[in-house]
């Protein structure tokens, strides 16, 4: 990862990421393996949401301004959904695979809101591994309420890659 980028995802993510007790990613030497999983919880505050908008410019009042969102069917701001899959990349590029994989593909879905303040605990889990590329199941919840699901398919850091 770029030093731009974890800069910027630092201001972002500006708490802690903390590994779920749920899994732990094994040591870089170990090769990736189906069934695998590993997963953070995070906790986005207002500020965090501002400083995405401020990054990105999208500014839509649905996640900054709690007047707006009151006149809508979600009745309170909430935050943007490429926010909540930053976690996934978060996921892949520190837990697994880990260092190096590169993030290719992805089809997601947002089946409900996550709000400011909300413990989302974002998950993934290796479905499939053909040669250099794993196929990751990816899910973000909050208790038993899903905010973002899908899948995503990345190229596993050299020392992970299987040859077929």
């Amino acid at each position: 990862m770029s030093s731009t980028m974890t800069s910027i995802l630092r201001r972002v993510f500006n708490t802690p990421l903390r590994l779920s007790s749920i899994t732990v990613a094994p040591p870089l030497s170990r090769p990736l393996h189906v069934g695998q999983r590993a997963s953070l919880t995070k906790s986005f505050s207002s500020r965090d949401v501002e400083l995405f908008a401020e990054l990105t410019g999208d500014t839509n009042p649905l996640h900054l301004d709690s007047a707006y969102a009151s006149t809508t069917s979600f009745e309170m701001p909430i935050v943007h959904g490429v926010l909540i899959n930053g976690l996934i990349s978060a996921v892949l590029g520190t837990k697994m695979p880990g260092r190096g994989c590169v993030f290719l593909y992805q089809e997601i879905r947002f089946p409900a809101p996550l709000y400011v303040g909300e413990e989302v605990l974002a998950e993934a889990e290796v479905h499939k591994i053909k040669m250099s590329f794993a196929f990751i199941a990816v899910t973000c919840s909050v208790k038993d309420k899903v905010v973002m699901e899908g899948e995503v398919m990345v190229m596993m850091p050299e020392d992970q890659q299987q040859r077929e």
